[in-house]
């Protein structure tokens, strides 16, 4: 999704060029009509991590949004206040209160390009890739200098194939001086999609530079490097990633992924069957168990 949240993305550049990544996001069926961008089909990054409005990790909470609310009654007029408040809801995954705060602060600013770009997520997370389209693409129209916006509205063409308006689109974020680690990373993985891995490579660790706790730009870069053979690197950025959060599937399955390459049989099984113990339904580490024998 494309909302930022209050993550600390100061740069790390001894991180990024010591340590790998990993994100194998599959492409959403989509479909898109060409006059509006009819897109069809839903996407699975969480709403919590994709805000436009920064606000603090734990605002999601009961305490925080009944806060916002107090504001709201002080201030009934106050677009940035339900923008804030609807932010803090769709961190909860209360979807339905966040679309009404968005639309109330639209409607108190119709030229509010953070809160079209926050709506946008929750159609997305709502699975209305239509609505988000249009509510990323009004966004720009209000602020064309908005690179979340256009984060957002790559992502949407990203998950849909469309990996050329996608590619436009975050090399227009990264034009406009973005410090969103989303920008590289997601430029990235369009790259590695074309077998640019040295692109992507370079892509992915800027993204890391930027927010060198987040597992998926190691995730991510560690691909590209067991695709072009280097496999000491690729094992550094999975188990880098596995520091960062070991609750995450894709980070086994491509630790795994290593262990098969190097004959290490045994290692292999143990580490996608983990990831399948984390998410039964991955892929990737449901054929990589079947090659190595597992059950």
């Amino acid at each position: 999704m494309d909302m930022t949240d209050g993550t600390d993305r100061s740069p790390d550049a001894t991180a990024a060029t010591r340590r790998p990544h990993a994100l194998q996001a599959g492409f959403a069926a989509i479909a898109l009509a060409a006059a509006s961008l009819a897109l069809a089909g839903c996407e699975t990054s969480g709403v919590g991590t994709q805000l436009a409005t920064t606000i603090d990790a734990d605002q999601g909470s009961e305490e925080n949004i009944a806060s916002l609310t107090e504001v709201i009654r002080a201030n009934p007029d106050d677009p940035s206040a339900y923008n804030v408040r609807g932010s803090a809801f769709g961190r909860a995954g209360r979807y339905q209160d966040a679309m009404r705060d968005f639309d109330q602060a639209i409607a108190l600013n119709p030229r509010f390009f953070e809160a079209y770009a926050n709506r946008a997520l929750i159609w997305r997370s709502m699975g209305d890739l239509g609505r988000a389209a249009e509510d990323y693409n009004r966004a720009i129209q209000i602020n064309p200098r908005y690179d979340t916006a256009y984060i957002g509205r790559g992502e949407l063409y990203r998950r849909a194939g469309r990996t050329t308006e996608a590619f436009n689109d975050f090399q227009k974020a990264i034009q406009l001086d973005t410090t969103d680690p989303r920008a590289y990373h997601r430029r990235g993985l369009v790259y590695q999609s074309r077998g640019q891995h040295d692109f992507a490579i370079d892509d992915f660790s800027t993204a890391i530079s930027l927010q060198p706790n987040a597992p998926e730009p190691y995730n991510g870069r560690g691909l590209s490097y067991v695709a072009i053979g280097q496999l000491e690197n690729a094992f550094d950025d999975f188990n880098y990633a596995l520091r960062l959060d070991d609750r995450v599937a894709e980070s086994w399955a491509n630790q795994a992924l290593v262990y098969e390459k190097r004959g290490e049989t045994a290692k292999a099984r143990k580490s996608y069957q983990r990831a399948l113990q984390l998410d039964g339904q991955y892929e990737p580490a449901r054929n990589g168990l079947a090659r190595v024998g597992g059950a």
